[in-house]
């Protein structure tokens, strides 16, 4: 079963962390088997929607989205962020 790995961006407080941040972390979730499917600000909002960055990618399972960040690129990544954004990641597992 397929899962998506979304990222919700609440705050981006240092776009130069931000930057070298996805840099790496593309390369890294890319290569452990995710593929973007969605990634910016929202068009439009509903209900209590926030006009807030949000990124979507998809991996073959839940366990291939722990384990894409759980690797050690990604943790590169990670501390290449090192603070420069507030967020909130979920893995939602996709219903095929």
């Amino acid at each position: 079963m397929s899962a998506y790995w979304i990222s919700i961006y609440r705050e981006i407080l240092d776009e130069s962390k931000l930057g070298a941040y996805a840099t790496l972390a593309g390369p890294a979730l890319e290569g452990a088997g995710g593929t973007f499917v969605a990634r910016g600000f929202p068009e439009q909002v509903y209900e209590s929607g926030e006009l807030t960055r949000t990124v979507v990618i998809r991996f073959d399972s839940v366990d291939a989205a722990r384990a894409a960040h759980d690797s050690p690129a990604y943790q590169e990544a990670l501390a290449a962020l090192d603070g420069g954004a507030v967020r909130e990641i979920r893995i939602v597992p996709g219903l095929d």
